[in-house]
This record gives structure tokens, C-alpha cells and sequence, in this order.
């Protein structure tokens, strides 16, 4: 899956930006690369591979980081 994948210093660049504390956001990195794989892919939520965690919980989070602005302080 690394082809979905971001290279470390791409993470280094975007790390601080994302919300949650140390100890929560541990799985902040997985989560991106499930939204990155979702659109490069061009599958559905459903067919996220196990990997990246249950489907439902991976847009339950995208979603709530869309309402809250995370992408717009990405991009």
C-alpha cells in the first residue's frame, strides 16, 4: 500500500497541523493515508482495505475533520 502512501518528510510537513493530543492522534498518519488511498483508489469508504481500520470510523473522521476545517489548514 506504500504507493498510497506518504513519504516521511510529507508527513513531517503536515504532522503539527493535525488536531489531537500525543497520545490520541497516534493513528492520525493511518487515517490520511486511508483518505489518500480512498481517492487515489477511487473506491467507496466500504472497500477500504482492513488495514486502515473499520470503513465506518475512517469517514465517521473524515467527516468531522471536514466540518471542522482540518483540510482547509492542509491545503
Amino acid at each position: 500500500m506504500r504507493r498510497y502512501g506518504l513519504r516521511d518528510d510529507q508527513w513531517d510537513r503536515i504532522a503539527g497541523i493535525l488536531p489531537g493530543r500525543q497520545v490520541t492522534a497516534k493513528d492520525n498518519r493511518l487515517f490520511v493515508e486511508a483518505v489518500l488511498y480512498h481517492y487515489r483508489a477511487g473506491i467507496a469508504w466500504r472497500d477500504l482495505p482492513e488495514q486502515f481500520d473499520e470503513s465506518i470510523r475512517v469517514h465517521t473522521r473524515y467527516t468531522r475533520w471536514a466540518k471542522s476545517g482540518v483540510g482547509k489548514k492542509l491545503f
